[in-house]
């Protein structure tokens, strides 16, 4: 046995399991307490009735794209039920404060295994944890700048103009329905973009290979078109622009397990 496998026995052996419990319990409570704190932040009017809280202006900015297509035609957004925009407010400060705390949580996860790595380990899994929220705000991003402009346009492109005989058609968005196709988009989006570093863990840890992977790409690509219409809206548009950066990013995930691969093979020639 070696010197780090003796360290590392003594440094686990150094806690009992109740005091792992405990140490597990304080991580999730710090998270807990500061996703309160920011939904509560979120949530509350600092100036009293009539002034804007952050979940407003985390609001105007998710339907801002919507906003700059209606407001040449004249459009609005309503609400139908006398709690929807109450509800509305709480979504919108559930979703600030889960994308805030996020990184947190990532850095409780971390914090809680690192000591249970040896320090070749912690050093390789460091680039993953620090490429997770990166990808996830990059599929965010494609969502907000590329995707909702072109599938807006193309939904508002079957309103009609009224004429002698005909009503107008005309979209008058519900704010609850807005807001949960946006988050939807940009979870589905953000998660999927999370792909490489799912697949190069297992790889790391042995359960797949690059090989394996390249072998069932066919079936990788089908199912990234079924998880695209199942996660987007009914229009052709969104179901390819999310499908295709899966495809993309599985292909460059055949690459790095490669690299993986490579690595660990020279790593033992040299051992």
């Amino acid at each position: 046995m070696t010197e780090q496998d003796s360290q590392k026995e003594e440094d686990l052996g150094s806690m009992s399991l109740i005091e792992h419990l405990t140490e597990l319990r304080n991580r999730i409570g710090i998270v807990l307490i500061a996703f309160i704190i920011l939904f509560f932040l979120c949530f509350i009017r600092p100036f009293g009735e009539g002034s804007f809280n952050a979940a407003d202006f985390v609001y105007f900015w998710l339907q801002a794209p919507l906003a700059d297509i209606l407001a040449e035609r004249g459009g609005r957004m309503i609400f139908t039920g006398l709690h929807e925009g109450f509800f509305t407010q709480v979504k919108v400060a559930f979703f600030i404060s889960i994308s805030i705390t996020f990184p947190l949580i990532l850095l409780q996860v971390w914090r809680f295994v690192a000591p249970g790595l040896y320090k070749n380990e912690r050093s390789a899994f460091v680039p993953f944890f620090m490429a997770t929220p990166i990808l996830f705000v990059m599929g965010a991003a494609m969502v907000y700048y590329l995707v909702i402009p072109l599938a807006w346009d193309f939904f508002l492109s079957f309103e009609m103009v009224g004429g002698e005989g005909t009503l107008p058609i005309e979209v008058e968005p519900r704010i609850s329905e807005y807001l949960s196709l946006v988050m939807r988009l940009m979870f589905a989006f953000g998660v999927s973009f999370e792909l490489p570093v799912i697949l190069l863990l297992l790889t790391k840890a042995g359960i797949v290979t690059a090989s394996g992977l390249a072998r069932n790409r066919k079936y990788a690509i089908l199912i990234a078109f079924v998880a695209a219409a199942i996660l987007t809206p009914p229009d052709v548009i969104s179901q390819i622009m999310l499908a295709v950066p899966v495809i993309v990013l599985y292909e460059m995930s055949i690459i790095g397990a490669r690299l993986l691969n490579k690595n660990n093979e020279f790593k033992e020639t040299d051992d």
